[in-house]
């Protein structure tokens, strides 16, 4: 029981850290979905750096440092984790995201899409909207970023999931 009370305690005394931490890596998760690089990524860093300084001042260099290679850790594979689901179409039928896309093409019908081209409506980052003969689509790049406005053209259509390509020229 004794054990207990000590984790307890060493929850509550680090919650300002835990929380900074914790909300600093949601943040740049969320960046990766934004375009550009707004308020959400700026707060990240700022949230992550802050959980890193709080951690060096309380416990010294060598946790500090401890600290920011498990934060760094986190983002990475939290980022990893969410770019991998949106790729595979699980956050794209997430009401979450972009949810004002029209998703008129029916699934079967997302195989006559192979090869065709279209605009970028936002920015690919890698997720993105792109119009096809006035059809918005939920898009996904081969993993780069693309500006709004580049010509694409679809390079591959699995279920929902439909993998564009810059056109060059």
């Amino acid at each position: 029981m004794q054990n207990m009370d000590g984790v307890l305690s060493f929850i509550i005394t680090n919650l300002p850290l835990i929380l900074c931490l914790v909300f600093g890596v949601a943040m740049l998760v969320v960046e990766v979905f934004m375009p550009g690089f707004g308020l959400p990524g700026i707060s990240g860093l700022i949230l992550v750096a802050t959980g890193v300084v709080i951690t060096w001042r309380t416990y010294g260099a060598v946790a500090g440092l401890a600290v920011t290679v498990i934060a760094l850790a986190l983002a990475g594979i939290s980022i990893s984790i969410s770019v991998k689901s949106a790729a595979s179409g699980k956050m794209s039928r997430s009401a979450l995201f972009l949810s004002d896309v029209s998703q008129t093409v029916e699934h079967e019908e997302n195989a006559a899409l192979l090869g065709k081209e279209g605009i970028t409506a936002t920015v690919l980052n890698p997720v993105g909207i792109a119009e096809f003969d006035g059809v918005r689509l939920n898009v996904l790049t081969e993993g780069t970023y693309l500006e709004k406005g580049k010509k694409v053209k679809v390079t591959q259509v699995e279920g929902t999931k439909i993998t564009v390509r810059e056109i060059e020229g």
